[in-house]
């Protein structure tokens, strides 16, 4: 019966540790999984840069480096079969700039120590470190802006104690020692631009040399000085550690492609054909590859390691200054990590730079399993280093988050400078002043009758911002661990008014809209012209109703004053009954408009009465919020009384034990000082044995040296030996060839056996030209001077033979 085959669960993105280093020459993507304490390499996916689109581990390229990061991103997704979103990166050390900070704290009373009093610690520490950093800068002119990337704390103190770790002890007095990184803005905002374009949420970050030192060297060998140098292509970072904990941290600014440079001078080729040889140099003992002239070349290991020496040992000069810079002298072990590691005799060179034994200075890798392991991957390669150190990292929380703030309830991108407000943080994490304030409806202006009217848009739904649960201010200064929540303001509704919303519009006897008779439906755009004619208004040019009125009093004003007859008078009282008649209508509008103005007074009155009212529940919710002030400034000020108390209490407690302790260890001072001279006496004893043994041990080594000395010398006279012959004859191969240089390129042939000199002439098999079929003249030159056939040559002449162009 065939066994059952258990199906594994599928991976789910949210599980995984997406990792990815964005080198110099390439990209290496890492996905793993954490478990057991360890992080499980799941997948590796690397692709080359094809274009110097990076210089020194600095993003110079966002375009081309994000397309490339995404064709990593997309095989790592198609490999695992998930869709991943968050990634953790690390930055490079070019330009990077380190301090050493501590601070001191005292706490009121001996308590129990939890992440608030650490984070509290920690930044006073990085304030410290910025201060002198920002004034630094200030004094040196420096136009940069730099952010506070990441820092490492070097060591705790508890009641003048060394800790490695404070959290859940109990104690009064705290220290941190600890090493803050700036960097320039453009190194680290780039990167999150580049992540960005590829739909990718930067989960952390830290530095390459951390990431590097957190794979390479686990912590439980860090109480040894350890350095380790991440050699990649443009720069080398360096990590340095020693008493458990990482001590500093730099980097220089040669690598490996320095030596690539210099291959490409010395044989004419190009950057990619560079790369192979050197790739190549320490695997085959001849190498063969064609130049930029397209000649094919072979050459010897010796020849590239003479090539590259000079370079190797500026390149190994620079680590080691470094080293010595960021370490104060030379370390107990050196671990050698990045691609660069690789190149040939780089091991020796960079040991006697430092003054150090060969034999102490070890390629990375042995460690890596302390951290990670992989069913698929050898993860044993140097070239890992920073890559699985960012897994590591990210994976196993060895990142520091106490200066971390959330949003809305991830992450928040966080370059800090110095304090920093919530408008900082808003506008950082892609927040603009319209998400901020807000922004209103539009308006709309149009004219009435010549007059000027507005219709207003609707006001925007403002911004909400809440800092650790309570009501914010944008000025509000954030502290490490706060919990921002924030929703954008929503922008109001445009005016939308239509020709019938003008007052008067409905019930008028005549509406034009820019000249023309329009529908009350239609919409008003801003500039639109109005002109309306309400009932009892003459076209234009006429005199309104109050002018005839006026007009009609004042004739008959006049006509009362002149000698009338019966039939004047006849006319008079029919003008006046004429007059009466048309100032009825003008006495009922009054009258409407007396209406209107007492319903706007009791309108008014109405609101005058709301706003009093208004300001009477304010004043009544201040004295409510005013109460309860006093009522919780009460609460608190006994809360207090209490606290003072307790610690009172608790410092009595402290020096009854305190003396307690102080007795206890008086009576172990004196046992241990009658422990002591006993033991002094046996150790006395014993060191005479031990002189006796270690004479007679020392008489046998002297016996064993003297033979051992003869031996070496015996071996040396033997070495000398073989080297005068090797000398010899590499002399008399020498001797038996003849040195020239035809167009450009060395030219070895043997000596001719009658001993005869070459002639101009027998150069022309070797010149490569078809003397059957010329493409034009022969110039023939000799040291730059015209040549003959039959000219005889000379060893190491420089010999010109070419065709003309017709």
């Amino acid at each position: 019966m065939a066994k059952a085959q258990i199906k594994k669960a599928p991976i789910q993105a949210e599980q995984t540790v997406f990792a990815l280093d964005i080198g110099t020459r390439s990209i290496i993507g890492m996905v793993g999984i954490v478990e057991e304490g360890k992080v499980k390499i799941l997948a590796i996916e690397r692709e080359e840069h094809t274009e110097r689109a990076m210089v020194d581990g600095q993003i110079e390229n966002i375009e081309k480096v994000s397309l490339l990061a995404d064709k990593v991103k997309k095989r790592l997704e198609a490999r695992l079969d998930i869709q991943l979103k968050r990634v953790c990166v690390a930055a490079a050390g070019r330009a990077l700039r380190t301090r050493r900070s501590d601070f001191e704290m005292e706490l009121p009373g001996t308590q129990l120590i939890d992440e608030e009093v650490i984070s509290r610690l920690e930044a006073g520490a990085i304030s410290r470190a910025e201060e002198v950093f920002n004034s630094e800068n200030e004094a040196q002119g420096e136009s940069r802006r730099f952010y506070l990337a990441g820092y490492t704390v070097c060591q705790y103190y508890l009641d003048q104690y060394a800790m490695s770790s404070l959290m859940d002890h109990r104690g009064r007095q705290l220290k941190v020692e600890l090493i803050a990184t700036f960097l320039p803005s453009e190194v680290v905002e780039s990167l999150y631009t580049t992540m960005n374009k590829i739909g990718l949420e930067v989960a952390s970050i830290t530095l390459e040399p951390i990431a590097a030192i957190n794979a390479a060297i686990p912590e439980n060998l860090r109480l040894l000085n350890l350095v380790l140098v991440d050699i990649g292509a443009g720069t080398s970072d360096i990590a340095a550690c020693t008493g458990g904990s990482v001590t500093g941290y730099t980097m220089a600014t040669v690598a490996g492609d320095e030596v690539t440079e210099a291959l490409m001078r010395e044989y004419l080729v190009d950057f990619g054909t560079a790369e192979k040889i050197k790739a190549q140099a320490d695997q085959d003992k001849e190498i063969i590859f064609t130049d930029i002239l397209g000649m094919e070349q072979k050459i010897g290991q010796e020849e590239i390691y003479r090539c590259i020496q000079g370079i190797s040992a500026v390149l190994c000069k620079e680590i080691a200054e470094k080293i010595v810079e960021v370490n104060g002298g030379a370390p107990s072990a050196l671990f050698l990590a990045g691609g660069g590691s690789k190149l040939m005799c780089l091991k020796d060179s960079l040991a006697s730079a430092l003054g150090m034994d060969a034999k102490r200075v070890a390629i990375a890798g042995n460690y890596f399993q302390a951290s990670a392991f992989s069913d698929e991957y050898d993860l044993n390669n140097p070239e890992y280093a920073t890559p699985l150190g960012i897994a590591i990292s990210a994976g196993l929380n060895m990142i520091n988050d106490s200066f971390r703030v959330t949003l809305n309830g991830k992450p928040a991108k966080l370059f800090r400078s110095g304090s920093f407000t919530a408008l900082n943080l808003l506008m950082m994490n892609g927040y603009s002043f319209r998400d901020i304030m807000g922004r209103p409806g539009t308006n709309v202006a149009v004219t009435v009758n010549g007059q000027r009217k507005v219709f207003y848009g609707i006001p925007s739904e403002p911004a909400s911002l809440f800092v650790n649960g309570r009501e914010g201010k944008l000025s509000q200064i954030i502290h490490p661990g706060d919990s921002i929540e924030f929703a954008a303001a929503k922008p109001g509704m445009p005016a939308t008014p239509c020709l019938g919303d003008i007052e008067g519009a409905a019930d008028c006897q005549e509406i034009l809209l820019n000249g023309e008779y329009a529908f009350l439906e239609t919409p008003l755009k801003n500039g639109d012209a109005v002109q309306i004619r309400r009932q009892g208004q003459e076209e234009e040019g006429g005199q309104s109703p109050e002018e005839e009125t006026k007009t009609a009093v004042a004739v008959q004003e006049g006509a009362s004053r002149l000698p009338v007859s019966e039939q004047a008078e006849e006319g008079a009282e029919k003008e006046t009954a004429r007059v009466q008649a048309e100032k009825k209508p003008l006495k009922e509008a009054a009258k409407k408009q007396a209406e209107e103005e007492a319903l706007k007074e009791a309108a008014k009155k109405q609101a005058e009465e709301e706003a009093k009212k208004e300001a009477a529940k304010k004043q009544a919710e201040e004295e409510a919020l005013k109460e309860a002030a006093k009522i919780q400034a009460e609460e608190e000020a006994k809360k207090e009384a209490a606290r003072k108390q307790a610690e009172e209490e608790a410092r009595k407690e402290a020096a009854r034990k305190q003396a307690e302790e102080e007795a206890r260890k008086e009576a172990a001072r004196k046992q241990a000082e009658e422990e002591a001279r006993k033991e002094a006496a046996r150790k006395q004893a014993e060191e005479e044995a031990l002189k006796e043994a270690a004479r007679k041990l020392a008489e046998e080594e002297a016996k064993k040296e003297a033979a051992r000395i003869q031996a070496e010398e015996e071996a040396k006279r033997e070495a000398a030996r073989r080297q005068q012959e090797e000398a010899l004859r590499v002399a008399r191969e020498r001797a038996a060839m003849v040195r020239f240089q035809l167009n450009g390129s060395p030219i070895r042939l043997p000596r001719k056996k009658d001993g005869s000199p070459y002639y101009l002439m027998d150069m022309i098999q070797y010149s490569g030209l078809d003397l059957k079929n010329p493409q034009g003249r022969v110039s023939l030159t000799v040291n730059g001077m015209p040549g003959s056939f039959q000219q005889e040559l000379k060893e190491n002449d420089v010999i010109a033979i070419e065709v003309e162009k017709r």
